[in-house]
């Protein structure tokens, strides 16, 4: 029997059993268009939270599989920037993090568009962008050469390596590359969510790039799931769960690229992960729909600019508890003037008074 999965004669006709996956697809189609449904409800300012949310949650962790910690306030800023919403606190991201942020979100908004050689070259080259006065450690914008050697996923103490994968050869990198894009940019009769677990393994099997490949491998999966939804909106991130199962998730790719050209069981694993990062999903955007409930429900409620400002602070996240005197700071108004505005919300039944009084009193929303 052969070492890795591109070494069987076959290579690279995958086959499932597809009696297996039917319930595992079903249920993540199932949650894939109760999320959708749900975000098409709320309101648009909530939306946009949410996939803004998503979406930082979604670059930082997959950087964090890799072993790389992004800043979440520049990533989070990066794409606020890029997508057109408007954020309190915006900070400068330098250009590691924009370059991970374009490739996230140009792989996802132009979901319609095929998947090319040079598609992936401008992803790699945004993951890696080149510092001034010096050379490059690796090849960027383009497929690998293995001059320093073949290309290995390993783990363990040098000279005590344990060799988990090898790659095909740089030589065949160009022609299996045209295979793969070949296939991922055809409308066949295969789900595309089943499509997305098929073109996130097979890619990262190539290994085509120097560096890189786990996350484009994510990056590939995305698009074809925003292919399966119609959508470029994102609401819920597989790279994050990826993080949580980060052991689970390299020891079935092991198994699978040292077995055979049957993946049911990466397919299994791949939808049961996708289904989870749903669910994930839906439990942390809980504020995001008690937030869009409030405005709707109080969307009689006079208020002014500086009560909707607080109210949304308070949704957002607010450190504390929150007292008159951070209003007053907050919102640049009087003592007096805070004082007001807090008592016409208790007044129209929005805040309540919290149990401890004095120079403490503090408020929450009802």
């Amino acid at each position: 029997m052969s070492l890795y999965i591109y070494q069987q004669p076959d290579w690279p006709k995958f086959y499932w059993n597809q009696e297996i996956l039917t319930a595992s697809l079903a249920a993540v189609r199932h949650r894939q268009g109760r999320l959708l449904g749900r975000m098409e409800s709320i309101g648009f300012p909530q939306r946009n939270e949410a996939m803004l949310q998503t979406l930082t949650l979604d670059v930082l962790k997959s950087s964090e599989i890799e072993g790389e910690i992004l800043n979440a306030e520049q990533v989070r800023s990066s794409i606020a920037r890029r997508l057109g919403i408007a954020i309190a606190g915006r900070v400068a991201a330098d250009r590691l993090v924009d370059g991970v942020v374009e490739m996230t979100l140009e792989a996802t908004r132009n979901y319609d568009k095929p998947l090319t050689a040079e598609r992936l070259f401008h992803w790699h080259t945004a993951l890696f962008p080149a510092q001034a006065g010096e050379a490059p450690k690796i090849k960027i914008g383009s497929w690998r050469d293995d001059a320093k050697g073949p290309m290995r996923v390993v783990s363990g103490a040098i000279g005590r390596e344990c060799v988990h994968y090898q790659a095909p050869s740089a030589e065949r990198v160009p022609s299996e590359m045209a295979l793969f894009l070949d296939w991922a940019n055809r409308t066949g009769d295969i789900d595309p969510v089943i499509m997305a677990a098929a073109a996130h393994l097979w890619f990262v099997t190539i290994h085509p790039f120097d560096d890189g490949n786990g996350r484009i491998a994510r990056a590939i999966a995305d698009w074809a799931l925003a292919r399966s939804e119609n959508s470029s909106q994102r609401f819920y991130s597989m790279s994050a769960q990826i993080r949580r199962e980060r052991k689970e998730y390299y020891d079935v790719l092991e198994r699978t690229q040292k077995g055979t050209l049957d993946i049911t069981e990466w397919m299994q694993w791949f939808l049961g992960c996708l289904d989870r990062a749903i669910i994930a999903t839906e439990d942390a955007l809980a504020a995001v729909y008690q937030k869009d409930r409030f405005w709707k429900t109080h969307a009689h409620v006079a208020l002014n600019e500086r009560q909707r400002l607080m109210l949304n602070k308070l949704f957002d996240g607010f450190e504390g508890k929150l007292t008159s005197s951070k209003w007053a700071k907050l919102t640049k108004c009087s003592q007096d003037t805070a004082q007001r505005d807090i008592f016409d919300l208790i007044d129209k039944g929005v805040l309540v008074k919290d149990g401890a009084g004095g120079r403490s009193t503090s408020y929450s929303l009802k």
